[in-house]
């Protein structure tokens, strides 16, 4: 028997939903650049840095003669000078690198191709494969060096484009002073970074999109949108990295800006023909609990990996995302019996990426228990995502990937500054404020939301006029596996 308690008044409640995260993020936005300090920030403080556990400082005894102390001196600079690669650190990024790479082939093209019809799972899974190499191949060419060269506010320079004096001897830095990463593990691992999130982003107008239409935005969006973002919150100089926002694996640089191209991508394309009149259901939801599973056991590479070291703060991070996945799934089944009756296996499935997602930028510097809070209210608010908020927003949003990622990440990176408060389990004691950092968490949100939606309008502009966004009705209604690639996933 279903139960059908807000009958009369959902459409109000869903509007007072949709002004009360306005109101937040709105409120948060102007804390944020009120509790600004016109100082400099310390020397130690990052969005990264900070996030990470402090490394166990290591006392020597107390020198006994003056020499023996003046040793010790002229010995300290050679220390610095030659940072230590532990051999550990390294099997473990690379190994985290393959796992994000799991994450995108298979995981999320099974998780997207299961949720489309029959006539277009080929497209989707070509669209999800094709758009990540692109987006690695642009990463090597001038991609890392404009996100993690030079120390400008808003962008890096093209000192390494083409990976210039990148070798095998040097060397990339971690959160501990004097333990290093061979610099290609670095960009190795960076590089699925952006090419998952623009991978992400195909899932929002899939099944009637052009396919040169998809690479083109992809490069425009990558070059203009992806690199910016990241700089601004993971390099040292970064604006959002200056004023100390807490984004440990993503919530900004890869949820929300996936989120909110995606949003825009299927506003732009349009609706799918027969959208609200007949069902368009996925042919295939076993796809999809399976791509979710791959994504869930990719996650740890993804959050862990971001700890850049094989230590403590890589198991806060790992225990992490294990528990707010957890939560989440619990949450969205739950809200799922309540308010339809029952819960189905994609919306397991889908509440599995929603505590993934949410857990991202607060996975390094949340306890245990805020992780269940965060993964607990990303599988709830996301239930409302790709329900009240689709309709709201009026658009075809094929894979929600504006209510899940979108949605998600920006209730993680709220959540982040309230939790990493050591008063409730978190990293961060002393001198921290939790009014303050919601504040900085909100302006980066906004800076995000601001930011890549400026480039997505101009970017799928230019993808309209240069190619068309859409195919054909009739190729549409044939299906793209045919009429864009020329083949079929099932025989008849």
């Amino acid at each position: 028997m279903k139960t059908r308690l807000f009958d009369g008044w959902k459409a109000r409640a869903q509007a007072l939903c949709l002004a009360a995260v306005c109101g937040v993020m709105t409120m948060g936005f102007v804390a944020g650049v009120s509790a600004q300090d016109p100082a400099p920030a310390p020397a130690s403080a990052s969005a990264q840095e900070t996030a990470a556990p402090a490394a166990t400082e290591v006392v020597a005894p107390v020198a006994e003669t003056t020499s023996a102390a003046t040793a010790s001196a002229e010995a300290a600079p050679a220390a610095e000078a030659a940072p230590v690669v532990e051999k550990g650190d390294v099997a473990w990024m690379l190994t985290s690198t393959l796992l994000v790479l799991l994450m995108v082939v298979p995981g999320l093209a099974l998780f997207y191709g299961g949720m489309v019809r029959s006539k277009n799972v080929l497209s989707v899974l070509i669209q999800v494969a094709t758009v990540f190499s692109l987006l690695v191949i642009l990463w090597v060419f001038y991609g890392y060096s404009l996100a993690f060269s030079g120390e400008g506010p808003w962008i890096g320079n093209l000192d390494k484009a083409l990976l210039k004096g990148v070798t095998l001897e040097s060397l990339a830095a971690t959160f501990s002073v004097g333990v290093s990463l061979p610099e290609y593990v670095f960009v190795a691992f960076q590089a699925t970074f952006a090419g998952i999130t623009g991978a992400l982003i195909v899932g929002a107008f899939a099944e009637r999109v052009r396919f040169a239409a998809v690479l083109l935005f992809s490069v425009l969006w990558f070059t203009f949108g992806y690199l910016p973002l990241a700089h601004m919150v993971w390099a040292a100089g970064g604006f959002l990295f200056e004023k100390g926002a807490l984004d440990f694996a993503g919530g900004t640089v890869v949820h929300i800006n996936a989120g909110v191209a995606g949003l825009l991508g299927a506003y732009f394309v349009g609706k799918r023909v027969g959208f609200g009149r007949e069902a368009l259901k996925p042919h295939n939801v076993t796809f999809t609990f399976v791509g979710a599973s791959l994504l869930w056991v990719g996650w740890f590479g993804f959050n862990a990996g971001s700890n850049l070291e094989a230590n403590a703060g890589a198991a806060l991070a790992f225990l992490n995302t294990l528990l707010a996945t957890a939560a989440a799934i619990l949450g969205w089944a739950a809200t799922e019996k309540f308010t339809k009756g029952k819960s189905s296996a994609l919306g397991v499935a889908s509440g599995a990426v929603a505590g993934l997602v949410g857990i991202t930028p607060a996975c390094g510097t949340v306890g245990p228990f805020g992780a269940i809070v965060i993964g607990l209210a990303a599988g709830v608010i996301c239930v409302w995502g790709v329900n009240g908020l689709k309709r709201l927003l009026g658009a075809d949003d094929s894979l929600d990937v504006f209510g899940v990622h979108g949605l998600g990440g920006i209730v993680g990176a709220i959540l982040t500054g309230v939790f990493s408060a050591a008063s409730l389990g978190g990293v961060k004691g002393e001198g921290y404020d939790i009014a303050s950092q919601v504040g900085i968490q909100a302006l980066g949100v906004g800076i995000t939301i601001v930011w890549i939606g400026v480039v997505s309008v101009v970017s799928f502009l230019i993808a309209k006029a240069v190619f068309g966004l859409r195919v054909a009705e009739e190729a549409e209604r044939e299906g793209l596996d045919i009429t864009s690639h020329g083949e079929s996933a099932y025989e008849a």
